[in-house]
């Protein structure tokens, strides 16, 4: 498993990291929103320390609408707790 959750078909993605040096701390979190073969959206959540597979999450919504609502409430939270954009 890489650093962040496969992209490919995704409806939408976010991909953070949060480094700091002086406590020794190196983070990425990343979420994707897609629809499984039930019609279900999914928020998935990635998260974990750069260079492990880390930890995954999905949350079912019942509208992709709601999913992305809530991917776009994760974003804005992490990004206030120092997360910025992961350049690829």
């Amino acid at each position: 498993m890489s650093d962040h959750p496969p992209t490919k078909g995704s409806i939408g993605t976010v991909s953070l990291i949060r480094v700091r040096p002086e406590k020794n701390e190196r983070r990425f979190y990343a979420l994707a929103v897609d629809v499984d073969l039930f019609g279900c959206a999914l928020l998935a959540r990635h998260w974990g320390r750069l260079g492990t597979t880390g930890r995954m999450r999905f949350d079912a919504h019942e509208t992709v609408a709601t999913a992305l609502g809530a991917l776009a409430t994760l974003e804005r939270t992490k990004r206030r707790r120092g997360y910025w954009d992961r350049k690829e």
